[in-house]
């Protein structure tokens, strides 16, 4: 089991390869923890193993214990995205696992609870066979003249196409300017 930032699908190919089937969870504190599993799919055993490892990189599905999970648009309507794995919205969460509010911080819980979700920062997609999946937090965002690149999209190319095993991307304004840095430990 892995849970915490989104493994690569390179990663799980590299443990499927061994003999590992690696089941993924996605959750926060602020809700009791795991709230999804990526669920293994019987469908999936006939795709080659890099759609697999791809489809099993995904944050799943929410658990029973989680009444209502969703990816709603940023704007201030908060609609929820369509299931189509390219609109990407934030991730949010209803039920009784998900936290009463911040102690003693009102201004924190009305944006936090805004529209009666939980909303958890996270930014990501849904997709048709109703699995969700996590592209980025909301403030990992790297911003390079006036468009978005997604720290966690930089990471997973260094680790495909660099042969990275280890690997960090973060975005920083250096002097008016965007730049990426990135740590890179290649395999030998």
């Amino acid at each position: 089991m892995t849970a915490g930032a989104a493994p690569p699908p390179q990663i799980l190919l590299a443990m499927s390869d061994l003999g590992f089937r690696v089941t993924h969870t996605y959750g926060l504190s602020e809700t009791y923890g795991p709230s999804t599993v990526c669920a293994w799919n019987p469908e999936w055993e006939s795709l080659p193993p890099s759609t697999r490892a791809r489809l099993n990189s995904r944050q799943g599905v929410r658990y029973v214990s989680l009444e209502c999970l969703d990816v709603v648009s940023t704007t201030q309507d908060a609609t929820p995205v369509p299931p189509d794995g390219k609109t990407m919205g934030e991730v949010v969460f209803r039920g009784n696992v998900v936290m009463k509010g911040y102690l003693k911080n009102p201004k924190a819980n009305e944006e936090a609870f805004a529209g009666g979700w939980f909303h958890s920062g996270d930014l990501g997609v849904k997709h048709a066979d109703g699995y969700i999946e996590i592209k980025d937090r909301s403030k990992d965002i790297i911003i390079s003249g006036g468009g978005n690149i997604s720290s966690a999209k930089v990471e997973n190319v260094l680790y495909g196409d660099f042969g990275g095993v280890g690997c960090g991307a973060a975005g920083r304004a250096v002097g008016g300017v965007a730049v990426c840095v990135c740590d890179v430990e290649a395999r030998n």
